[in-house]
């Protein structure tokens, strides 16, 4: 009798556990894309009223402005909440003795990884939807690729140090996107426009490319560690990175020889 009472206890304990940790799962997923749709309508209300220009866009221009305008909240929201668990907390310090890194996870960490697949969601939804005048393949791919790296962390609590590390790269998004917000303002010729370029190649430097090739070094260091997840775990802490700096020294170059034509024109 005293071995059932301890049986249910654990069972429903275990219930319990389950049920709220999906709750926090589903809850930050859902609310990052209510959040996206929060900022895409006042995008539309303080830019039809603060900004002459929005007024005579195209309409598939003005879904561009309030789709980067998404873009830009949830780069400056998910590259100091990266910054802040990646280096700034002690949940994935070397100095901790509380379990393996790559294993390690907290309530907050897996809520905001919550909200950013929210987001992906969202974006993802209106690339197709509007494809392809917000994105081609190549936004695809990235997206995809983000989704099923940021939901494995998220739902298993694996590798959340490397899906942090790599989200930083989102540092570089406000910067492009006050790139096409100047372009489509009539300010190509400006010197904020010379200004930003300067700025997103040392942005993208930083990273795109130096924060990649940490995060490969931490994988090296860390190899034994990264071995105990689970086979898809393995996958996706090798493949995606590597694909994703691929993409993002391509995009580089093109960012550098975007700068060089600017300057030409200016000389």
């Amino acid at each position: 009798m005293e071995i059932n009472t301890y049986q249910t206890r654990a069972e429903l304990l275990l219930r319990s556990y389950i049920l709220s940790d999906s709750f926090i799962v589903y809850s930050s997923v859902i609310g990052g894309v209510f959040a996206c749709k929060l900022v895409y309508d006042l995008s539309q209300i303080f830019s039809s009223i603060y900004f002459k220009r929005y007024a005579g866009l195209s309409k598939s221009q003005q879904v561009e402005w309030n789709n980067r305008s998404i873009s830009t909240v949830h780069a400056i929201f998910i590259t100091a909440m990266s910054l802040c668990l990646a280096f700034w907390s002690d949940l994935f310090s070397d100095d901790q003795l509380s379990g393996l890194v790559i294993m390690r996870s907290s309530t907050l960490s897996t809520s905001v990884l919550g909200v950013s697949v929210g987001y992906f969601l969202t974006d993802l939804a209106m690339i197709l939807w509007f494809y392809p005048s917000l994105g081609g393949m190549e936004y695809l791919v990235h997206h995809f690729l983000s989704l099923v790296a940021l939901s494995y962390a998220m739902l298993t609590g694996e590798a959340q140090f490397y899906v942090y590390m790599v989200l930083l790269s989102e540092a570089t998004t406000p910067g492009i996107n006050l790139r096409w917000y100047l372009d489509v303002a009539g300010l190509k010729k400006s010197k904020a426009y010379l200004i930003n370029g300067f700025m997103m190649v040392f942005v993208w430097l930083v990273a795109r490319i130096l924060v990649f090739i940490y995060v490969f070094y931490h994988f090296y260091v860390h190899y034994d560690q990264v071995m105990k997840v689970s086979s898809f775990g393995i996958f996706l802490v090798c493949v995606v990175p590597l694909v994703l700096a691929v993409m993002n020294l391509v995009w580089f170059w093109k960012i550098v020889k975007g700068l060089k034509k600017t300057l030409a024109k200016r000389n």
